[in-house]
């Protein structure tokens, strides 16, 4: 008498759903997590005391680097270009905020150019970044 033997299939699973899945979480957190872009150039910021200031949505970063060079968004321009690409952003969004990052050691006079450059383009939220302030013994 012969028997037959039972089949044994193969049992796998189905890992599809969990790869998917795992893409799925890979883009959630990559579109929720904020990402600040900084510039290659070093900026040496002043200090301050002032509260951290969050970062805006529509906004334009200036640098202006130690040997008064100024770059806007990462790219090196003068006045002229400067003013150039402030009246078009103030022309889609009036209430840009323009953030100056300029080196501690920058010329005042610099910083001031740009931000008369700003207002002349209509573009009248102005911030300057700075660096906090390193605490000196305990707590306030």
């Amino acid at each position: 008498m012969q028997f037959r033997r039972a089949r044994k299939d193969d049992a796998h699973i189905d890992i599809t759903p969990l790869v998917d899945m795992v893409f799925l979480l890979l883009i959630f957190f990559m579109l929720s997590t904020t990402f600040i872009v900084t510039p290659g150039i070093k900026v040496n910021l002043p200090r301050s005391s002032a509260e951290k200031v969050t970062q805006e949505k529509q906004e334009v970063q200036v640098v202006i680097t130690e040997d008064n060079r100024i770059l806007i968004e990462g790219v090196l321009v003068d006045a002229r270009e400067l003013k150039q690409r402030f009246v078009g952003v103030g022309r889609k969004a009036p209430q840009t905020l323009v953030v100056i990052k300029a080196d501690a050691k920058a010329l005042h006079g610099t910083v001031v150019e740009v931000m008369d450059i700003a207002k002349e383009s209509g573009l009248n939220r102005l911030a300057i970044a700075t660096q906090p302030k390193e605490r000196e013994g305990g707590s306030r």
